[in-house]
Parts: structure tokens; C-alpha cells; sequence
């Protein structure tokens, strides 16, 4: 597990209300980051704001990250996530992205939005996170 590994397990400890079943599915992203040969990732913290895993592969020459896992903390009661990519990297087979130009790093960007316990979306947003990171390994 990358460094970040202490600040990351003590947020999690912390996170104690979860009604939208956002820590579990942060956990599983996580999980599925630290799985994939070639893929570190970075935490940082920004209380009140979101608490980020940025995820960047060996191959990356070019760009810093592939994908910006944010815990959304605007309300901590009911934290959130905003997945993020680079739009050319991943696709929205069922259109469920918010495209935001410049979004990522100053470019253009698809953003999933986790904002229910909705397994099917949790699902679809972990094959982009497979999808990206065999897009950078190639990178």
C-alpha cells in the first residue's frame, strides 16, 4: 500500500456515518487501485471539501493521475463520491457521466457521481477504474 497509508486508514476509521454506502464502495475502489499491477495512488485530505485517492500508473509519462476518486464532504453526514477521468480514457456506454470541460487537470474530464446506494452504478464506475488503468498502462 502506497505511503498515504495512514492519513487513508484513519479517515476511514473516522468515517463513521454512511448512509449512502459511500465508504464501502470507496473501500472497493480502493481495493481494486491497489490490485492493479503498475498503479500507485495518492490520498489527500481536505476537510469540509473531499478526501481524494489519485490514482497514476507506471507508464504515465505525460499526465500526473487517470483517476480522481473524491469522497465528496461537503455535508460529512452524507458523504458522497465524484469519480473522475480524463474523457479520453474511458467510455459512457450508458451516458451516465457528467462531461466537464478542463475538469481534470485542465482537461476535459467524465465524472460519475455516486450519490445512492446504487449497486449497479458502483459496478459500472469499477470497470472504469479497470478501463483507465489499462488506458494509462498504454499511455
Amino acid at each position: 500500500m502506497p505511503d498515504c497509508s495512514v492519513a487513508l486508514e484513519g479517515f476511514l476509521s473516522d468515517w463513521k456515518q454512511d448512509p449512502l454506502c459511500a465508504k464501502q464502495a470507496f473501500v472497493a475502489y480502493r481495493d481494486i487501485l491497489t490490485g492493479l499491477d503498475g498503479v500507485d495512488f495518492d490520498f489527500k485530505a481536505r476537510p469540509g471539501i473531499s478526501y481524494s485517492l489519485r490514482a497514476h500508473h507506471a507508464a504515465q509519462k505525460e499526465r500526473n493521475l487517470f483517476v480522481l476518486v473524491d469522497v465528496v464532504d461537503d455535508e460529512p453526514e452524507n458523504r458522497w463520491l465524484s469519480v473522475c477521468f480524463y474523457a479520453d480514457m474511458v467510455k459512457d456506454p450508458d451516458d451516465v457521466a457528467d462531461f466537464v470541460p478542463e475538469g481534470l487537470m485542465g482537461s476535459d474530464a467524465l465524472c460519475f457521481n455516486l450519490d445512492e446506494a446504487d449497486e449497479k452504478m458502483r459496478a459500472y464506475i469499477a470497470d472504469r477504474l479497470v478501463e483507465a488503468a489499462e488506458a494509462a498502462a498504454k499511455a
